[in-house]
């Protein structure tokens, strides 16, 4: 069976890496989102074991103890964190795997795993970021304006990344990180393994 392979999404708070992960994964067969742990409160609209695994600090802390996730960080006042055995199940059995995570979290990843890809979604300006970040009306003023700095030094780490989208038109934005995916499927080292039959067939 094909190993499945493993994206690393990241983007700053509001550029929409959510809501395209979200469209993406319904749209393609065979492509998975692995559910992170996190010790923030759940926002209005959000599912515990859907978007995330809302946990206390102490059970974060005793998973993380018993080296359970694959790479975790803190962002602001919250911790977050990469089950290992759920992504490694996954890949296994052939899926596509994406992490939404930050930088910190995708140097961890890229260290254990090389051949994991990266793809770093920007917003189109400065301007547009600030307001999709108000639009969600989620946040007071003193939380926007720290997520406004921090999205600066979130974006600083983008040579990290293999790939890079501008999250201006959704639409666009959503092909482009669908040919990303179909591109890689395409290589001829996975589609031998895919196809060995009919290799074997067609130089028999």
């Amino acid at each position: 069976m094909t190993i499945g392979t493993l994206y690393i999404i990241a983007a700053p708070s509001g550029a929409g890496k959510t809501s395209l992960v979200k469209q993406l994964v319904a749209d393609t067969a065979n492509l998975t989102v692995s559910i992170s742990h996190t010790t923030r409160a759940m926002r209005p609209g959000e599912t515990d074991g859907q978007d995330y695994y809302f946990v206390s600090v102490a059970t974060f802390q005793a998973m993380l103890a018993g080296q359970a996730f694959l790479e975790h960080a803190q962002v602001f006042d919250n911790f977050y964190g990469t089950a290992r055995q759920t992504v490694q199940d996954n890949l296994n059995q052939g899926l596509d795997v994406i992490l939404e995570i930050d930088w910190q979290g995708a140097q961890q990843i890229k260290r254990l795993l090389p051949d994991s890809l990266g793809i770093f979604i920007l917003p189109p300006s400065i301007a547009v970021l600030e307001q999709r970040l108000r639009g969600r009306g989620q946040d007071d003023e003193a939380i926007i304006a720290r997520r406004m700095r921090d999205a600066v030094a979130e974006m600083s780490h983008y040579r990290e990344f293999d790939y890079l989208v501008v999250n201006d038109d959704f639409a666009l934005a959503l092909q482009e990180l669908k040919s990303i995916i179909t591109s890689q499927r395409l290589l001829r080292v996975r589609q031998e393994q895919q196809c060995q039959a009919l290799l074997a067939a067609l130089l028999s």
